[in-house]
């Protein structure tokens, strides 16, 4: 199943949001640590209302912790990034992608972006700099979800 990735998110409501999201879809949400703000903040608890639950959050101490349960589950790391010029409506996305999303004030750092096994933009109006992130993350988890038949079915 595709999966979120956050790479040491900044604000606990955004972080919210995107579990809230992943739990609605039944998908795990990674947390590559350190965060910019406790884990149990309430503002987390508040964006992610009582959907925190019943989200699967699975929690990296680093991003090479990561990398190595990454390699050893052979998962494609396709980060969303404003550093690219592929946009993500062209890509073939597949069930064992992990979509990566960055810090909101600084993305990823270099090392991070190098070693991705793919890079997509969401493309924007001429002269917009980048969307928020949890919107981010539901625009191309929905297109992934899409084309590999992974919304849930319903009850």
């Amino acid at each position: 199943m595709t999966d979120l990735v956050l790479f040491q998110p900044d604000i606990p409501q955004n972080t919210g949001t995107i579990l809230r999201t992943a739990a609605c879809f039944g998908i795990s949400v990674h947390l590559i640590e350190p965060a910019g703000f406790p884990l149990s903040d309430s503002a987390l608890k508040r964006a992610g209302m009582d959907y925190l639950e019943r989200a699967a959050l699975v929690r990296h101490l680093t991003f090479d912790a990561f990398e190595d349960w990454r390699r050893q589950e052979r998962r494609r790391l396709v980060l969303l990034t404003t550093k690219s010029a592929e946009p993500y409506t062209g890509f073939s996305f597949r069930t064992d992608d992990l979509l990566l999303l960055g810090r909101e004030s600084a993305g990823v750092p270099d090392l991070v972006h190098e070693g991705a096994d793919a890079r997509l933009t969401i493309p924007m109006a001429e002269g917009m700099r980048s969307l928020n992130v949890a919107i981010s993350a539901a625009i191309v988890l929905g297109e992934a979800l899409r084309q590999t038949d992974g919304f849930p079915l319903p009850v």
